[in-house]
This record gives structure tokens, C-alpha cells and sequence, in this order.
């Protein structure tokens, strides 16, 4: 009997892991404006999930418009337990498109997950799911990659773009033409961006087609990034995208910061040199002249223009009235020969 329960103990855990992660609903219709409790279990420990309300879809379809059929402005984000487990109120909201619904799960980082139950949205429209082909299905054949490198205006801090090359197959029955993919781009531990884009051509069963599409990010994003491809629901390749710091706007906002002080600098020194008082006779005398300069320093000689300026001062006994240029150009003192000395008058009639 031991074994026999140990045995039935082992066969109920292995199938409870086999069926993977799951969600159940504390209620499966309400309308806008309520809410719901939503819980899991199976997943894996301490992971960071997504809870959306979508339309247009159906668990055993999952969600075949991807996000853009979810109320996105309306999802939470919860991280399960160690055992995997999770349990979160989400607010009822009106997806974008019409029922059938779904709240539907999936894992932000790491390896992915996701699961979905049926939820119905009280008073939002019901319209029959558009037409599934069977025939066709792709399947990515060879290791994604990102063509392309950075440029000068990258630098500062123009759009990253890269192209994301890969190559498909059609491992159905029927041809696939003007497949549409979805490119999305994760930021750190945010969920993807998603764009559609559609390629132009036609795979046959059992052919394979060289997929390029163009990815771009926004203005001034730096960091480690993630590129997803998705194609009918499903993600089918992923690829990391380390993009480099936008320095050249750094060293802009740096050459402002010391540009404009400096700028400033010089208007507000201009403003003050002309708003100054003036000294009196309004000559501003801003040190020595330059013959003045080159009589005190040894070994320079003044110019012609310095020797016929006007002194600044007489001596004494230069004075106008005698002036010794006046008596015959004698630089000497005065002595008795001068005409200014005293001589005893001679009479007339003396002998």
C-alpha cells in the first residue's frame, strides 16, 4: 500500500508539471469598471508577470493580435512566489477590439510563458474570430541577428536603427503570402513595444525566404534592449541590443554650461566699463605711456617723437628771461663779461 500511494503521489506531481503555468479567474464575466482576482500557479519562482484583459481571442488561439488587442492602460504587473505561485486584483476593462476574451498571462523577462482564461467583458461587443489557415505555418529556420551600426548623428542622440535579419520556412501545407510580423522592443523589465510589419512575398510549402525588417528606437535611448519577433501569437526569436550612451549630447549641454557663463562673463565686464565714471578732463590714463616706458627701461632707446615731447618741468635758472640761448648759445653760469654786469659810465670831454 506504501508503494502504491508513493507511486500515485509521483505520477499526480509529474502531471501537475507537465500541464505548465495556469491562471484561474475569481469570476468569469464583469463589467467595466470592477474587478477580478487573478491568480496562477506553476510558474516559474520569483518571475515578473503581465496581466492583460484582450479580445479577440481564445486560449487554444492564445491572442493572435498580440497586445494591441489588450486594454494595456489597464494591466498589472505581479511577481510570483518561490513556489511560483501569484495573486492580483485586476480592474475589468474594454479591450480594444471585440470579444471573445481572454485575461491573459505571460512573463516579461527570462524564458517565456504564458497562459490564458476565458473572460467575458459584460456589455462590450461579441464578433465571431476572423478565419484561421491552417495551411501555412512559418518557423524560424536559422539564429536572428541586427544588421547595421551607429552613425555620428546617433552620437548625438538620433534614432538607433538597426535591421533584423532572419530566415523562415513554411512548414505547412499551403503557401503563406505577405506574412505580417510583429517586431517588438523591450526596455530593461518592460514589456515590448510591438510594430507590425508586413513582407512582401510568398513562401512555398517547404521553402524557405530570407526575412529582413527594419527596427528603430527613439530618440536619445541608450541601454540594453531586447528585440522579439512574433508571427501568428507565437514568439518565435528574440535578440539582446546593447545601444551605446549618446555622448555627443553629454559633451553639448557641457560646452553650454561653460560657453554661455563665460559669454555672460564678458557682456556684464563691457557693460561695466562703459557705465563707469570717468576721470576728470575725461582722458582715462591706463598706466604709462609708451616713450615714458621706454626712457625708464635700461637699454632702449626712446624715439624721435619721445625727445620732442615737451617737458614736463624747467629747472630754475632755465627760465625764459634767462635763457642762455638768448646770450650766444653759452650753457654756462653767469660771469662778468655778461651784458648784465655793472661798468663805471665814461664822461664826455675826459681824456
Amino acid at each position: 500500500m506504501a508503494v502504491c500511494a508513493l507511486l500515485l503521489t509521483a505520477t499526480t506531481g509529474t502531471a501537475a508539471a507537465a500541464d505548465g503555468p495556469s491562471v484561474k479567474l475569481s469570476e468569469s464575466q464583469a463589467g467595466t469598471g470592477g474587478s477580478i482576482t487573478v491568480s496562477g500557479s506553476g510558474w516559474r519562482a520569483r518571475a515578473l508577470l503581465m496581466i492583460l484583459v484582450c479580445g479577440q481571442a481564445v486560449p487554444s488561439r492564445g491572442v493572435p493580435g498580440g497586445t494591441n488587442s489588450c486594454a494595456n492602460a489597464d494591466g498589472r504587473a505581479v511577481t510570483t512566489d518561490g513556489k511560483g505561485h501569484f495573486s492580483k486584483k485586476l480592474p475589468v476593462a474594454e479591450p480594444p477590439v471585440p470579444c471573445p476574451c481572454v485575461v491573459h498571462v505571460a512573463t516579461v523577462t527570462g524564458a517565456k510563458a504564458e497562459a490564458d482564461a476565458i473572460f467575458q467583458v459584460a456589455g462590450h461587443a461579441v464578433e465571431p474570430l476572423p478565419a484561421q489557415t491552417d495551411g501555412g505555418r512559418l518557423s524560424v529556420l536559422s539564429d536572428t541577428r541586427l544588421d547595421g551600426s551607429g552613425s555620428l548623428l546617433t552620437w548625438f542622440g538620433a534614432p538607433p536603427a538597426r535591421t533584423l535579419v532572419f530566415t523562415v520556412g513554411n512548414v505547412g501545407t499551403s503557401a503563406v503570402k505577405d506574412p505580417v510580423f510583429q517586431v517588438g522592443t523591450a526596455h530593461g523589465v518592460f514589456a515590448p513595444q510591438w510594430d507590425e510589419q508586413q513582407w512582401r512575398g510568398t513562401i512555398q510549402p517547404g521553402g524557405k525566404a530570407r526575412i529582413e525588417l527594419p527596427v528603430e528606437l527613439t530618440g536619445g535611448a541608450h541601454g540594453e534592449y531586447t528585440v522579439s519577433l512574433k508571427y501568428a501569437g507565437k514568439v518565435l526569436a528574440e535578440q539582446p541590443w546593447g545601444v551605446g550612451r549618446p555622448w555627443g549630447v553629454t559633451l553639448f549641454w557641457v560646452l553650454v554650461f561653460l560657453v554661455v557663463p563665460a559669454a555672460l562673463f564678458r557682456i556684464g565686464m563691457a557693460v561695466v566699463d562703459r557705465v563707469r565714471p570717468r576721470p576728470a578732463g575725461g582722458v582715462r590714463h591706463r598706466g604709462l605711456r609708451l616713450p615714458e616706458l621706454a626712457l625708464r627701461l635700461p637699454g632702449v632707446k626712446p624715439s624721435t617723437a619721445a625727445h620732442a615731447a615737451p617737458p614736463t618741468s624747467t629747472l630754475p635758472w632755465f627760465t625764459p628771461d634767462a635763457d642762455p640761448g638768448a646770450a650766444g648759445g653759452r650753457l654756462s653760469a653767469p660771469h662778468d663779461d655778461s651784458p648784465t654786469s655793472h661798468t663805471t659810465p665814461t664822461r664826455e670831454g675826459s681824456t
